[in-house]
């Protein structure tokens, strides 16, 4: 196995460790052995245009493509549904300056941030619309803040459970919650 090849694999079983079973992220090889090229499902809040208005989107679809000098070429990158944001064009700007040691992890996280606003820059956009409207609006950012690598319990995700079993301890009954237990979906 070549250094690249063992690269592209070390890739594909952190993104598998990192995002298998995510409500945000899903991550599908889609050619090579191991995996060349990625489809990557967002669900996450973004901005796109529709009838003339910038809307709410919650889906986004981008492939990641690793070409033959990958890693020391940073992966080329497209999305392949609309979005509003001044560093997304013909393909995904994420950054001027690739470092070997960046994961493929690493590069879906930044598009993730990306597409919630948490990262955008204005001074070095592929859509200079996009980058006026966004320094205009820099009040509305970022649209959301989920950490896709971490992300906190949402509301439906805990359940309070109210334990009934009678205390084993004879003294005084305290107030003091040791019979409530939280469990995370």
């Amino acid at each position: 196995m070549t250094p690249r090849q063992r690269r592209m694999m070390a890739d594909y079983n952190k993104i598998k460790e990192n995002f298998t079973g995510s409500k945000y992220v899903k991550v599908e090889p889609i050619y090579g052995n191991p995996p060349e090229k990625y489809r990557v499902t967002f669900n996450l809040k973004g901005l796109c245009i529709e009838n003339g208005k910038i809307v709410e989107r919650h889906q986004h679809i981008a492939e990641i493509t690793l070409t033959n000098e990958y890693p020391r070429e940073k992966p080329k990158c497209n999305l392949l549904t609309p979005i509003w944001h001044p560093n997304f064009g013909s393909y995904i700007c994420i950054g001027d300056h690739w470092a070997a040691g960046e994961s493929l992890s690493d590069v879906i996280v930044q598009i993730g941030d990306m597409i919630q606003y948490k990262e955008y820059n204005p001074k070095s956009p592929l859509n200079a619309q996009a980058a006026r409207w966004s320094v205009e609006n820099k009040n509305l950012f970022p649209l959301s803040n989920i950490d896709i690598m971490n992300p906190a319990p949402e509301e439906d995700d805990i359940e309070i459970v109210f334990n009934d079993t009678p205390s084993t301890n004879n003294a005084k009954q305290s107030d003091d919650f040791d019979d409530i237990d939280i469990k995370f979906n």
